[in-house]
């Protein structure tokens, strides 16, 4: 793609493919000019460097989360969606918790996403600074639940890169994980069990009752304050 019509939204729609596929490891001017069919020089024409260009994309995503319309329903109701839209862009895009790590994001799309979050905490009848624990205990416990899936995506193209193959490496690990987790009682009876998933595999549902639990937790807290 020539310079001269090469865009901005290029290489964020680019950008986050090539994020997708191989992670903020993978991510280099060099790698983004090849898939976008010009040289790495163009792309520094729209962004200072990589770090620019994280915070560029890492920022755009967070558009995709859907806002729910606190005039039609309750708090608790929007409060589940927007956990839930948040869980499934951080799943999506795997390469965000990484940079969550090392990154501040800023901008527009996390603002939009901030502000409406702490809307709906407000709405709640969570006074002020209430209002902002509220919002940051859900967005940690959200953050925590994606990190699994992010860590797992992050070994395998690590495995991979090395040159072994992925699959077999991980289950040989998992297999070694066994045969230590055997040795205590409840994680022996866990393993033991005709259903048991792998070692580390967290039971179907987990993200949905842990948020379940931690919205019991605040509508308690509103109700004791009441």
């Amino acid at each position: 793609m020539p310079r001269d019509t090469l865009t901005r939204e290029d290489i964020v729609r680019t950008a986050i493919e090539l994020l997708d596929e191989e992670g903020l490891e993978g991510l280099n001017m060099r790698s983004l000019g090849k898939r976008l069919g010009t040289v790495a020089t163009a792309v520094y024409w729209h962004v200072k460097n990589k770090d620019d260009l994280v915070l560029l994309v890492g920022d755009h995503v967070w558009d995709e989360i859907a806002l729910p319309d606190l005039d039609t329903v309750d708090w608790r109701t929007a409060a589940t969606s927007l956990a839930t839209e948040l869980h499934k862009m951080l799943s999506r895009h795997p390469w965000v918790v990484q940079a969550l790590g090392s990154y501040l994001f800023y901008g527009p799309g996390k603002a939009r996403y901030d502000d409406h979050s702490l809307a709906v905490y407000e709405a709640a009848g969570f006074p002020g600074p209430e209002a902002d624990r509220a919002a940051a205990g859900v967005f940690t416990f959200v953050l925590g639940s994606a990190l699994g899936a992010s860590a797992n995506a992050s070994l395998n193209r690590r495995l991979s890169r090395n040159g072994g193959d992925a699959e077999e490496l991980l289950k040989d690990t998992m297999a070694k994980a066994a045969e230590v987790a055997a040795k205590f009682p409840r994680l022996r009876t866990r393993l033991d069990a005709p259903a048991a998933a792998e070692y580390n595999a967290a039971p179907e549902q987990t993200f949905e009752f842990g948020l379940r639990a931690l919205l019991n937790g605040l509508e308690a807290e509103l109700t004791a304050t009441r």
